[in-house]
């Protein structure tokens, strides 16, 4: 893949243009200039601090093969939402996690995505965007390159990138829709498990009731959130008395479910190369949709 920009500005330097523009990180842009993957006007770029003149064009190489061996293939049945050459997207299934790790050193959805890369044969490294817990479904996008992953990272800490779920809530919510604004941190003697603090990071839910079912007592509730801190979701619900049915970490266990009733099932972003606005939704699995 490559990436080609017309120079739009003034008494800008390349360099300036590839960082402020293009959002190109300085670790990336040693490892591009370091391996003469930068061009201006169709030749060879060393020298970064030159003025760049309008309408010249600046043009990044990303066909350079990466090292990915680090994670062992394994072929799966990957439900691909969207893929192109610079995204695939995927709708993940509860009970698997997305990175490898000792106790699922074969069997997370890198690997199955490692297996897939290798057989189109594209050689870079597995890299997830967004991160869901092992028992929570839906939507994960990998980028196929750093630029990409770069990008909508970005898009994250501005805001752009915006991650939506449906979830299940034990009982029923006082208003119809509304935000939960509570910090989160780690809590005390564990690694996993987190908790509303006062001392931890700003952490921002909006939500809205889409259903109430007065039979199983519980609400279906869409998220929007506008920070990603680990278990913000299952975290806030719990901490206003509504925890997720389904988890056992921060509620209790549900006849219903087997696991935390949360699935990430929209995403909205800028492609990080058409510069489109893209939307993309996840089926939900047969366990939530029997709720």
């Amino acid at each position: 893949m490559e990436i080609i920009y017309t120079v739009k500005e003034s008494n800008k330097t390349i360099k300036q243009i590839l960082k402020e523009n293009l959002f190109i990180s300085d670790r990336l842009l040693i490892f591009l200039r370091k391996n003469k993957l930068i061009y201006y006007n169709n030749d060879k770029l060393i020298n970064l601090n030159i003025t760049a003149k309008l309408n010249n064009t600046i043009k990044i190489d990303l066909n350079f093969e990466e090292d990915n061996s680090n994670i062992i293939p394994v072929k799966m049945d990957l439900n691909i939402v969207y893929e192109d050459e610079a995204l695939l997207i995927l709708n993940k299934p509860a009970g698997i996690p997305v990175h490898p790790s000792i106790l699922h050193y074969t069997n997370s959805l890198s690997n199955g995505v490692k297996y897939y890369f290798d057989s189109i044969n594209l050689k870079k490294k597995i890299r997830p965007v967004n991160r869901l817990d092992r028992n929570t479904s839906g939507i994960v996008i990998f980028a196929k390159n750093q630029y990409v992953q770069e990008c909508l990272i970005h898009q994250m800490q501005t805001k752009e990138f915006k991650k939506f779920y449906l979830a299940v809530v034990e009982g029923h919510l006082e208003k119809l829709e509304g935000t939960i604004d509570a910090p989160i941190n780690r809590k005390e003697n564990s690694i996993i498990e987190r908790c509303v603090d006062e001392n931890g990071e700003r952490a921002v839910t909006h939500y809205k009731i889409l259903k109430q079912n007065f039979y199983r007592n519980y609400d279906l509730v869409k998220c929007l959130l506008e920070t990603g801190r680990t278990h913000q979701i299952r975290v806030h619900f719990s901490y206003i008395g509504h925890p997720l049915i389904g988890d056992t970490l921060y509620g209790n266990a549900s006849k219903y479910i087997s696991r935390q009733a949360l699935h990430a099932y929209k995403v909205e972003f800028v492609h990080p190369i058409s510069k489109k606005l893209m939307q993309f939704t996840a089926d939900v699995p047969k366990d939530f949709s029997l709720l």
